[in-house]
């Protein structure tokens, strides 16, 4: 069995020609070479997988080739570029800077410098990821940066140019290499794949090629797992499958849909994405480019910044048709504001639901939807229940409770009284009384029993016997003793507020604040209902007043604090002042 290489380096450019992407800094480079002007540093600064080492192999062997061709390429037929190639040249110098960081290891590498070359005119040493030296190493190399034997060039090599000493970038020519482009890359991914008698579809070399982000390094290793799952053919669906990426007709079919309104079909759809394991903020990501794409579209000159295969160019002329500048600019507002505040939502998957429904209100055309004619069935034998109470007998009505007896759906058309409106027990129970009255239930059994116990709870006390302001304040604590542990607050406002007796058992409550006459009010009713009970009184009344007097409020943030303390103490004010102290 050969041995496989990995196309990253069986197909690494040995030539200024076969670089993809670079080629302003590789006519520099040809130009420097024929005319002679070379420097003794080189600086080759940019992102990961561009050609910055390869460039500078390339560099280094043309530099000391012997028979140079008319276009200023190395001949790879003199001794110096087959010894290149062998890896057994000694002109030419690698260096690690990742493992190679100390000045121990510079001393080492100047001292190398002196070595003239055996073969050819120049030695040069090319160290890689530069960025990685020590400053002592950097201050080490300085001197010898600046003024090198006639014979020694240097190429350093990095992704981060500002971790690089200033006093080093001063002595280097600097060349930034570019991102590769998404066309450059598909075109150099169909090369490989016609010497590998690969198949390959435009729009599966276009999802490698974007997945690949201007680096040709990953773009080749993703081409290599693709060739190792799907074989000798690289489809659009088998890329989309291994890299997980999203596929283009999802966007289409969600824009048709915000378009038409659609705001059910659109969560559908949605709800799909999330089955197929997709992550939801990557969606919104997506869907943020798509609008974009469709934006691009709009316009002949920007057409060309759009980065996808014919096919998928093709939908997009077809759906830029439906959609308004008016509705694009606005899908741009809703889905990057929905991007930003992301991280922030704690619902994730309701809070993009909510950004969908938002887009397909932007046509202002909703489509309503007709009330849903086929109804479960233990949902319609829920809806049914209430109904049979007034046109079944009283035997249907208990048959009816027996197969729901788990359900808390009143069986009898009962009106609930109105809490808000009633501010004595003693009017509750004459409200209950009446619409007692009123219902005729005495031949159903069981089927209000929470209405029967509410009626019990307010007819039990209609007593009113009088009781004294100590007996009051005994019952007050005790049932504010009930909120200690499980409503602090509450407690702490009861606690500490007690109730004055007026004539016509009337109690009056003065509290601080809006806040806690709020509190109060959540709990009239059962306050009240709790004193009925144990004074023995159901004709007592609650009424609340918020004080008015400003000299009782408490100061709660700092400057209000300093200006109530010194107001009890003048000196204090004038301390502040004096050393300019800030209490905010």
């Amino acid at each position: 069995m050969n041995n496989f290489i990995v196309s990253a380096l069986k197909y690494r450019p040995a030539t200024f020609d076969t670089v993809v992407g670079q080629q302003s800094i590789t006519k520099t480079l040809k130009n420097a070479i024929k005319t002679n002007h070379l420097a003794h540093a080189y600086l080759f600064f940019g992102p990961r997988g561009v050609g910055k080492t390869t460039c500078a192999r390339i560099f280094a062997k043309t530099i000391n080739c012997d028979n140079l061709t008319s276009e200023q390429e190395a001949c790879n037929v003199c001794e110096s570029c087959v010894s290149f190639s062998e890896s057994r040249s000694y002109n030419i110098h690698e260096l690690d800077a990742a493992s190679n960081n100390s000045v121990d290891d510079i001393r080492n590498l100047t001292e190398q410098v002196r070595i003239p070359p055996q073969i050819g005119s120049y030695s040069i040493y090319i160290i890689d990821e530069v960025h990685m030296l020590s400053t002592q190493a950097f201050n080490a190399f300085l001197k010898t940066l600046e003024e090198p034997p006639k014979h020694a060039i240097f190429i350093l090599a990095t992704t981060e140019k500002h971790k690089i000493i200033p006093t080093i970038l001063s002595r280097c020519q600097i060349f930034d290499f570019n991102r590769i482009k998404i066309d450059d890359t598909i075109g150099h991914l169909q090369n490989v794949a016609e010497k590998e008698n690969i198949s390959a579809e435009i729009e599966g070399l276009n999802i490698i090629a974007q997945k690949a982000d201007g680096a040709m390094r990953d773009a080749l290793s993703i081409f290599d797992q693709i060739v190792s799952s799907s074989g000798s053919s690289i489809t659009y669906a088998n890329v989309i499958e291994n890299l997980n990426v999203l596929d283009y007709e999802y966007f289409f079919k969600l824009t048709d849909l915000f378009l038409e309104g659609n705001i059910w079909q659109s969560l559908v759809l949605f709800d799909e994405i999330l089955n197929k394991g997709f992550d939801s903020h990557n969606f919104v990501n997506s869907l943020s480019k798509h609008f974009r794409d469709i934006l691009i579209c709009k316009d002949q000159q920007a057409i060309q910044l759009l980065e996808v295969g014919p096919s998928i160019r093709q939908q997009y002329s077809i759906q830029v048709g439906k959609t308004s500048l008016n509705f694009l600019v606005k899908a741009l507002e809703i889905v990057n504001n929905c991007d930003l505040k992301f991280k922030e939502s704690k619902n994730k998957r309701l809070h993009v639901e909510i950004a969908i429904i938002s887009l397909c209100n932007i046509s202002g055309k909703l489509i309503e939807k007709e009330p849903v004619e086929k109804i479960p069935e233990a949902i319609k034998k829920s809806d049914d229940a209430p109904k049979k109470v007034h046109t079944n007998t009283k035997r249907e009505v208990q048959n009816s409770i027996e197969v729901k007896k788990t359900e808390n759906a009143p069986s009898i058309n009962v009106e609930k009284p109105t809490i808000k409106k009633i501010s004595s027990i003693k009017n509750i129970a004459q409200s209950l009384e009446i619409k007692e009255s009123n219902q005729k239930i005495d031949s159903i059994n069981g089927q209000n029993s929470n209405v029967e116990e509410s009626t019990i709870s307010y007819k039990t006390n209609t007593q009113s016997e009088k009781f004294s302001a100590s007996k009051l304040i005994e019952a007050w604590s005790s049932y504010a003793t009930k909120f200690c542990s499980t409503k602090p607050r509450l407690f702490n406002i009861l606690n500490s507020n007690k109730p004055e007796l007026l004539d016509n058992f009337v109690l009056k409550l003065k509290l601080e604040n809006q806040s806690q006459e709020s509190s109060i009010r959540t709990i009239q009713l059962e306050l009240l209902k709790f004193l009925s009970a144990e004074l023995k009184n159901s004709k007592i009344t609650l009424e609340v007043e918020v004080t008015q007097n400003t000299d009782n409020n408490r100061p709660y943030t700092n400057s209000e604090k300093l200006s109530y303390l010194a107001d009890k103490n003048p000196l204090l004010k004038r301390f502040s002042d004096e050393l300019s102290l800030d209490f905010q």
